[in-house]
């Protein structure tokens, strides 16, 4: 390790080369991230020399911030970097200062203020209720018992908004037939009670009567509500497999994936009126910042319907 990070040079590289050590001899950082690390580093002691600071100690929270502005900015050497790219750098040179502070090698830590850009939030990608009928029906089209099954798990993705984990999860005694409803274990362990719609519902009770028992027969998959070919518990990669059939069957294109199904049911109850907070609760989410991204997506579907709709929405 003392050979690779040798490479950096500049006013502050002592500093650097003790705190590149530390994280691979103490911390036992992998060394993809210690090449990062290194690279962001080396960078970052470039544009302190250039700014005439001659050692950790003389940083000022301004070098900082005018190490993240060149960042964002690109130069001849760099192209621009992207917010989380930014980021990376931003958290090396905080390790950097928080390690010169606690060793002994500056008074301060002149980064303490300065916060890495925010990437940007990331939309969740739901497909339209047409898609939807459309994957629902190519789940259909597989055959035997594996048919009901296939048709069965993803109406419950859809119907109950379930992550996948918690879908093959599922016991057959967690599904409440009589009161419409089934028990998701989430995150922490964290249970829910979600309610399951009639087009789930109904298929549930074709693969639980005509199905699922023909499938059991052929292994022990004990309480597990879907089973795979053999018998036994439906695997996360096996529910993938399910999907992608159904999707091509279909003929949709775009990538899906059970977090798509997730999102568009998300979606679909925003755009019919249900309330955020409602939805929070059947999504499992701790908190209703995490549930609120889904009403960007519905403001975008406000403004396009405005833009077509209103006779002075376009001038």
């Amino acid at each position: 390790m003392t050979s690779a990070v040798s490479e950096v040079a500049g006013p502050v590289a002592a500093a650097i080369r003790g705190y590149l050590d530390h994280l691979a001899v103490e911390r036992g950082l992998a060394a993809n991230t210690l090449v990062s690390y290194r690279r962001d580093l080396r960078r970052y002691a470039h544009v302190l020399a250039q700014l005439s600071v001659g050692a950790i100690g003389e940083v000022r929270p301004g070098h900082v911030s005018e190490y993240l502005a060149r960042l964002r900015a690109g130069d001849e050497d760099h192209p621009p970097l992207s917010a989380s790219s930014a980021a990376r750098a931003v958290i090396a040179v905080r390790g950097l200062h928080r390690f010169a502070l606690r060793e002994g090698l500056a008074a301060d830590d002149p980064a303490r203020a300065v916060r890495p850009p925010a990437p940007p939030r990331r939309l969740p990608k739901a497909i339209s209720a047409d898609d939807v009928d459309a994957l629902l029906a190519g789940a259909r089209l597989a055959e035997g018992p594996l048919a009901a099954r296939d048709h069965a798990l993803l109406e419950l993705l859809y119907g109950t908004g379930a992550r996948i984990s918690e879908a093959i999860g599922l016991a057959v005694d967690d599904v409440d037939r009589e009161s419409a409803a089934v028990v998701l274990r989430g995150k922490g362990s964290k249970s829910r009670l979600v309610p399951i719609g009639s087009y789930a519902l109904r298929a549930l009770e074709e693969y639980l009567v005509r199905s699922r028992p023909v499938l059991a027969a052929s292994g022990r998959g004990g309480p597990v509500l879907f089973l795979n070919a053999r018998g036994g518990a439906l695997s996360r990669q096996g529910a993938w497999a399910i999907l992608r059939s159904a999707a091509e069957r279909a003929g949709l294109s775009r990538d899906i994936s059970p977090h798509t199904l997730r999102h568009s049911f998300a979606t679909h109850l925003l755009d019919g009126g249900a309330d955020v907070r409602v939805v929070q609760e059947l999504l499992g989410h701790a908190s209703v910042t995490t549930t609120q991204v889904y009403t960007l997506v519905t403001v975008d579907r406000l403004r396009e319907v405005y833009a077509t709709a209103h006779p002075r929405a376009l001038g």
